[in-house]
């Protein structure tokens, strides 16, 4: 496949939003690396709303945005992929500082690429994509420090979107009580589909301007896609012993805390990257997305599949908030 279609965001000038436009493009045009994939299955992500519609982190234009792919191995220089290898490639720089997923095809160095796990289809990847890795290695963190269902209830900030609602669904395949928070109290059939067996509003999780550094314990864990004033409001409500699993910072960067929650009940605050999360670790959350931690969502109508000529626009959406649960964009044929 010589030529190629692609979204590429390309720049209007210094402070001008990028224009993205779909273009054909040729092989020439591809980046350097060991891997070269016919793209199947892209997603859509806060992320990728972030760098294709607001230009941030990204480096130099034209660009081709998209932070996951699945597809198939068409070429490959080193010996671990070969032609016709079923693939996932997420995190790294791929569609921030690397061409990514919006294309038919892709380029990328062979230390970014993940067989795709038994268990999985190259559509269900990218259903989880790295939202779905995100929610997964948040459970994996949160119970390598202890949580099991018995220990009580868990809550699940920013429910109704990518990370959260894939976290619900895991969590409450494995037994746990869960409470999703949400600005849209309308999502609460969506959620409870999905297993929540309450849903809050997250005005309920977030800081009063009364802020306590230690309040009434509530949770045994939480996952939070969120920060802000609703991690400073989780972080004072957690049992003794619970943790927090961090990922995320649509609701701010900034947390006011204190000692209290850490000394008084040695409480866990555990930072969440997957974008460079050692492939070793990568490997094990993936291969646990294939099997104990696959999410029943997967087979399920509320997954929103669209076109490259559909993504602009599900792209604002995402950056609005208006995007519930996972979008995936199909590329090519599997």
């Amino acid at each position: 496949m010589d030529n190629f279609r692609a979204l590429v965001a390309d720049n209007n000038g210094e402070g001008q939003q990028p224009e993205l436009t779909i273009k054909s493009l040729t092989t020439a045009d591809l980046p350097e690396g060991e891997v070269t994939v016919r793209v199947a299955y892209s997603s859509v992500n806060y992320k990728d709303g972030m760098v294709a519609i607001l230009g941030r982190m990204v480096k130099s234009y034209p660009h081709i945005p998209g932070i996951d792919l699945s597809g198939t191995v068409v070429e490959s220089s080193d010996p671990r992929y070969k032609s016709g290898d079923s693939v996932i490639v997420t995190s790294y720089g791929v569609g921030v500082s690397h061409y990514g997923g919006y294309s038919e095809l892709a380029r990328v160095p062979a230390s970014w690429v993940v067989p795709l796990p038994e268990g999985l289809t190259l559509r269900e990847a990218m259903i989880l994509g790295t939202a779905g890795f995100t929610a997964a290695l948040s459970v994996q963190r949160l119970e390598d420090n202890g949580l099991t269902p018995d220990k009580g209830p868990v809550v699940v900030a920013g429910a109704s979107g990518g990370v959260g609602s894939v976290a619900v669904n895991i969590l409450a395949g494995r037994g746990y009580e869960v409470t999703a928070s949400t600005g849209r109290l309308s999502e609460e059939a969506y959620l409870k589909e999905l297993g929540a067996a309450h849903v809050i509003h997250r005005e309920e999780l977030t800081e009063s301007s009364e802020r306590k550094p230690i309040r009434r314990p509530l949770w045994a864990a939480a996952v939070d896609p969120v920060g802000g004033k609703t991690l400073q409001y989780l972080l004072s409500t957690l049992q003794y012993g619970g943790s927090v699993a961090t990922s995320g910072l649509t609701g701010g960067i900034e947390v006011e805390t204190s000692v209290y929650p850490f000394i008084l009940r040695g409480v866990n605050w555990l930072g969440i990257d997957s974008v460079e999360c050692p492939m070793e670790l990568r490997r094990r959350v993936w291969e646990r997305l294939g099997t104990d931690l696959k999410p029943t969502m997967l087979s399920s109508t509320i997954v929103n599949e669209i076109t490259l000529e559909q993504l602009p626009e599900e792209l604002s959406s995402i950056l609005q908030g208006q995007v519930r649960g996972r979008t995936i964009v199909k590329i090519g044929e599997v």
